[in-house]
C-alpha cells in the first residue's frame, strides 16, 4: 500500500511539473507577445504570423508533455526549456532596445553652454573669491543669452565688473598686459582661442567652472512621413567630450539624403572650414563652418540650410565619446589606405601619436577619432580629412552590419546611451526598421563632397588675425544642390 502510494504521489508530482513547465511557457509567451507589441518595430502582419507561431508551439508543447509516453515529455521538455530561453533573450533585447530608445530625445531641446573663469598661471589668483571686485574680459557678440545668464550665475558667486569685446585676441593681451584679472569665456570659444593662440593652454588655469542650459526655440525638425517621403538629415559631430548638448565646434558636417522609395542614400561632406555665413548675423563677415557649432545646434542647421538651398528635416549629433565607445564596443573597424600618414589624438592635453600604414588598418576608438580628424599632416588638408570620416562611417556600418553584431548588441547600446541627441523621433525610428524588414530593399549608397580653395581671412569669431578658411568652389556647392535634388526627386 506504502509502495502504490509513493507511485500515486510520484505521479501526481510528475503530472504537476509538467503543468508547470507548460504553464511557464504560456505566461513567458504572452509577455513576449506583449512586449514585441509595445516594442512597435514589426510590422502588423509578421506580428500575427509570431502571435500564431507560438501559440500552435505552446499548445503542442502541451500536448506532448501532458500525454503519455516518456519519449514525448522528453523532447517536448527540451524544446520547451529551449523556447523559453530564446523567448527570455528576446525580451532582454527587446527592453534594452525600448529603454535606450525612449532615452534618445529626452536631451535635444537644448544647448548646454560651459563657461570657465580663467587666468594667467603667473599670476597671483588661487581662488575665485581672490577675483572680488576684479575686472574679467567678456566676448560680446551681440544678443547672447547664454552670456547674460552666465554672468547672473557668476554675480551670485563674486562681486565683479566686465570688460567687453567683441574679438577674443584683444581680450587675450589685455590679459597679458595686466589690463583685467582674467576671463569668464565658454568652452568653445575657449577653443577657437588656443587653435589660434596654442600657447594660451600652458599659459592659463581655471579657477572656477558651471554649465547653463538654454533652451531651443523649437526641435528644429520638419516632419514628413518617412516611410513614403524624401528627407534629410544633418549630421554634426563636435569637438568635445561629455555631455552631448555642449556647443562646441563642429568638426563633421553632412547632410544625409534619403529617399525612401528609390532606396538612394548620399552623404554629401562639407569641409569643416568651409567660408560662408553663419545664418541671421548681420555683419560684413564671413566665418568657418565649425563655428556654426559654437553658437548650437539650431545655428549649424539653419547655416546649413542657407548653403545648400534645402530644407533639413532632422539631426543628429554626436562628439569624441560618442565615437569612441561605439567604435570599441564594435571591437574595431578597419579602413583601407592609398598612403600612410601620422595622425595625433589629443586628450585633456596629452598628445597621443598614431600611425596608419598603407593598406589594411584596424583601428580602435581613439585611433579611429585620431584618424577621422586629423588634417595638418595631409597634402589636401580638410578634404582628405572629410574622405577618412567617410571611410570610419563605411567601417562602422560594415561592421554593424555583420554577423558578430548579435552578440555586442546591449554593449552597443550601452555605448551609445546618453551619447548623442537627435529631433528624428523614436516614431521615425520605428517607421524605417518597419519598412526595412518588410520590404528589405537594396540601398544605393552615394558620397559627395564639397570642395574649395584654401585661403586665410577674417571670420566673425576671430576679427583681429586672419585664420585659415577654405573658400567655397560655387560650382561644387551647384553640383551638391543638382546631387541632392536628385535623390530627393519622388518617383514617377
Amino acid at each position: 500500500m506504502d509502495i502504490e502510494n509513493k507511485l500515486h504521489k510520484k505521479k501526481k508530482s510528475r503530472k504537476a511539473f509538467f503543468r508547470n513547465i507548460v504553464l511557464l511557457l504560456f505566461i513567458i509567451s504572452f509577455l513576449s507577445l506583449g512586449i514585441l507589441y509595445f516594442f512597435n518595430m514589426i510590422p502588423l502582419l509578421y506580428f500575427f504570423g509570431i502571435l500564431l507561431f507560438l501559440f500552435s508551439f505552446d499548445f503542442f508543447m502541451g500536448y506532448l508533455l501532458l500525454g503519455k509516453g516518456w519519449k514525448k515529455r522528453f523532447f517536448g521538455t527540451i524544446l520547451t526549456v529551449l523556447m523559453i530561453i530564446l523567448l527570455l533573450i528576446l525580451d532582454i533585447f527587446s527592453l534594452k532596445t525600448m529603454d535606450f530608445l525612449g532615452k534618445i530625445n529626452t536631451d535635444g531641446n537644448y544647448n548646454t553652454e560651459n563657461y570657465s573663469v580663467i587666468v594667467l598661471k603667473s599670476s597671483s589668483y588661487d581662488k575665485l573669491k581672490e577675483l572680488k571686485n576684479k575686472e574679467l574680459g567678456i566676448v560680446n557678440l551681440g544678443e547672447d543669452k547664454g552670456l547674460i545668464e552666465a554672468k547672473k550665475v557668476l554675480d551670485k558667486k563674486i562681486e565683479v565688473s566686465y570688460k567687453m569685446e567683441e574679438d577674443l585676441t584683444v581680450l587675450y593681451n589685455r590679459l597679458q598686459k595686466g589690463e583685467i584679472a582674467g576671463l569668464l569665456i565658454e568652452e568653445a570659444e575657449k577653443g577657437i582661442l588656443e587653435e589660434e593662440h596654442p600657447e594660451f593652454l600652458e599659459q592659463a588655469k581655471i579657477l572656477y567652472r558651471f554649465s547653463i542650459d538654454i533652451p531651443l526655440e523649437d526641435n528644429l525638425a520638419k516632419n514628413v512621413d518617412i516611410t513614403n517621403s524624401p528627407f534629410t538629415i544633418f549630421i554634426s559631430g563636435i569637438d568635445s567630450y561629455g555631455k552631448i548638448t555642449s556647443v562646441s565646434r563642429s568638426d563633421v558636417n553632412m547632410v544625409i539624403s534619403i529617399n525612401p522609395s528609390t532606396h538612394k542614400v548620399l552623404v554629401t561632406s562639407i569641409p569643416r572650414d568651409y567660408y560662408i555665413k553663419l545664418h541671421g548675423i548681420s555683419t560684413p563677415y564671413k566665418d568657418k563652418l565649425t563655428h556654426a557649432g559654437t553658437h548650437g545646434i539650431d545655428m549649424s542647421v539653419k547655416t546649413v540650410e542657407d548653403l545648400l538651398a534645402i530644407d533639413i528635416n532632422y539631426y543628429a549629433k554626436v562628439n569624441f565619446t560618442s565615437l569612441v565607445n561605439l567604435v570599441d564596443e564594435l571591437g574595431g573597424i578597419d579602413v583601407e589606405l592609398d598612403k600612410p600618414f601620422r595622425a595625433y589624438y589629443n586628450e585633456d592635453g596629452k598628445i597621443t601619436n598614431y600611425s596608419f600604414k598603407k593598406g589594411t588598418n584596424h583601428l580602435n576608438g581613439k585611433q579611429a577619432l585620431a584618424f577621422s580628424r586629423e588634417r595638418k599632416s595631409l597634402p589636401l588638408g580638410d578634404v582628405t580629412r572629410v574622405k577618412h570620416q567617410q571611410m570610419v562611417i563605411e567601417g562602422i556600418f560594415n561592421k554593424i552590419l555583420s554577423k558578430s553584431i548579435i552578440t555586442k548588441y546591449t554593449d552597443i547600446l550601452n555605448a551609445l546611451e546618453g551619447k548623442f541627441v537627435t529631433n528624428f523621433g523614436t516614431q521615425n525610428i520605428s517607421k524605417l526598421v518597419k519598412k526595412q524588414i518588410k520590404d528589405n530593399p537594396s540601398w544605393t549608397l552615394s558620397t559627395y563632397t564639397l570642395t574649395g580653395v584654401d585661403a586665410h581671412e577674417y571670420t566673425y569669431s576671430y576679427k583681429s588675425t586672419k585664420s585659415y578658411v577654405m573658400k567655397p568652389n560655387e560650382e561644387s556647392i551647384e553640383e551638391s544642390k543638382r546631387l541632392i535634388q536628385s535623390v530627393l526627386e519622388k518617383e514617377e
